[in-house]
This record gives C-alpha cells, structure tokens and sequence, in this order.
C-alpha cells in the first residue's frame, strides 16, 4: 500500500469515476485502475461497485476514513520536516501565562526570526509535563516543583513567583469593613470562583470554598467575567487580572483571616542540549524579560546556563 494508491482511492471516491479522477491526478485511466486492483488485492476486499456512476462498497466505506487518515498523516508529516527545515521553535504553557509572558516576547521573536515557525500549546500542569516528556515540546512554562511523575527530570531556568490576590468589584469592596473577614466577603458575594492555579491547592483556598454557599470552577476568561459583574470572588494570579485591577474594574481584598497566597512557576527544559539553538535561547531570553516584569525572580540559571548575548 502507498501514498499514490490511497490518493487514487480517495479522488476516485470524490469524482465517482476513474477517468475524472485520472485527469485530475494527471495519470492515465489505465494506471488509475492498475492502482485500485493492487490496493483491493492487497486488502483482500473489492473497493467499488464499479459502473456509469463508481460508488463505495461496503468495505470500501470502511476503508475511506483510514486512507484519509493515513493521506492527512504523510501530509502533516511532510509539513513538519519542511517546517524543521526552515526553523521551528515549539513552547508548552500553563493557560494562564501565555497571554502575558508569550504575546509580547513572540512579537520580538519574530521581528528577530521572520521565518522561524512559533507552536505555543497551552493546558494544565499535567499537559505540559506529558508535552515535555513526550518531546512534543522543548520549552515549558508550569507550576513548580513539577509534582507530575511523567516528567520528573526537568531542568528549571528560571523560577517565578506571582501574588495570587482575592479580588472582588469596587461596589462590593466599599461595603467591606476596613479589616475585613472571609466571612465578611462572602456575606457580600455568596460565590466563590474556583480556579486550578496551583497543583495542590493551598488550604486558604480550599476553606474559603468550603465556607462558600456555593462554588463554581472555570476557565480564566469566563471567571474574569464573573468576577467583574459581582457574580462571585476568588484568588486570581495577578497577571491575569492585572488590566482589571489598574482599570479599576477589581479590587484587591487581603482578610485579616487569611494568609497572602502566591504561585510559583518555573520556565524549564527536557534537557540542556535544548540550548544548543540559538534562536531557542533568544527566545528564553524574551520570556525571561517577561517573568521579571510579572512576578518575582526566585532563582535564575541563565546566566550560568545561555551563553552571553
């Protein structure tokens, strides 16, 4: 079976005749259907119910998805080693720091490396350890210490701390004794938005919702939007909600019942080799720049690790 004998099949399906499909493909009628008996001969099935109008056996409907499969596949395949060709850099990110650690460094990737190909794929901490692992990609930004047993020997070059601030709207914030009490807060806005920023979820987290009348779990940009209509508070990574807070559309509540939260993040890679492309190393070094302005540097390898700009 080849790639010439899954394409023949899948034009003929499309044109329901042989000799549209030969003129399509720019071969003859007479290869067209070489190609078809040798594919049906090796799948021991017959394909067609050949005729004015060619159409699908039975087993030919069964088969078409997996050719098509298997075309889509070689073609993505092709795509990708002409992508490696000219220059690919591939990123994993937890959600909630590809808007504000990636947008603006990608932007001056690009003015660097016009024609270098950027994949940023984003998930939970469990996605990128398994991206990691699975070297589907060779940057990572995620929660650390990385807890996920897949990806255990990850190399960490910069490490971040966020504040993680509970925030509600200035109409709720103004009702609100000087020194206010969780409970006070709750008595306010009844809704506690639950938000997966850490791997294990402090316990000042985890009361707050406990002594909710009720809880809601959703992504940033949905709980964003709750948050600004007074349907709910909770603790927000300051990155995500940093616009919100210097519009005035959030304020930042500390209660004198709960301590101040924050997130660690840590920029990491499989392996070191991974620091051998210099445009990789650009990069890192833009995402860096980043970090220092959205958080707190906790610990930094770079200058020991990249080589001198």
């Amino acid at each position: 079976m080849d790639l010439d004998q899954l394409r023949t099949f899948d034009r003929i399906v499309r044109e329901q005749s042989f000799t549209k499909a030969a003129a399509y493909l720019n071969i003859t009628q007479a290869t067209a259907s070489m190609r078809m008996r040798a594919l049906e001969q090796l799948l021991g099935v017959t394909l067609f119910v050949r005729g004015r109008t060619v159409t699908l056996t039975d087993q030919g409907m069964t088969f078409l998805p997996f050719a098509r499969r298997m075309i889509g596949t070689a073609q993505e395949a092709r795509e990708a080693l002409r992508r490696v060709e000219r220059g690919r850099i591939t990123i994993a990110s937890l959600r909630s720091l590809v808007s504000p650690l990636i947008t603006e460094s990608l932007l001056r990737f690009q003015e660097k490396y016009p024609s270098v190909d950027v994949v940023v794929n984003e998930g939970r901490q469990a996605q990128i350890a398994e991206m990691l692992h699975e070297r589907q990609s060779e940057l990572g930004i995620l929660c650390w210490p990385n807890l996920e047993p897949l990806a255990v020997d990850l190399v960490p070059l910069l490490t971040m701390r966020e504040r993680v601030p509970l925030v509600v709207t200035p109409e709720i914030a103004v009702k609100l004794p000087a020194r206010p009490t969780l409970a006070n807060i709750l008595d306010h806005v009844p809704r506690v938005i639950s938000l997966r920023w850490w791997q294990v979820e402090p316990e000042g987290a985890s009361a707050f919702t406990r002594m909710a009348q009720t809880s809601v779990e959703l992504p940033t940009g949905p709980a964003r939007r709750l948050a600004i209509k007074g349907e709910g508070t909770g603790f927000f990574v300051q990155s995500a909600i940093a616009d919100d807070l210097a519009a005035g559309r959030l304020v930042e509540i500390q209660p004198v019942d709960a301590e101040p939260l924050h997130r660690d993040t840590a920029m990491v890679v499989r392996s070191l080799a991974a620091l051998d492309r210099p445009m990789l190393v650009d990069f890192i070094r833009e995402i860096a720049g980043e970090c220092a302005r959205v958080g707190t540097i906790l610990d930094s390898r770079l200058e020991d690790l990249l080589p001198a700009a």
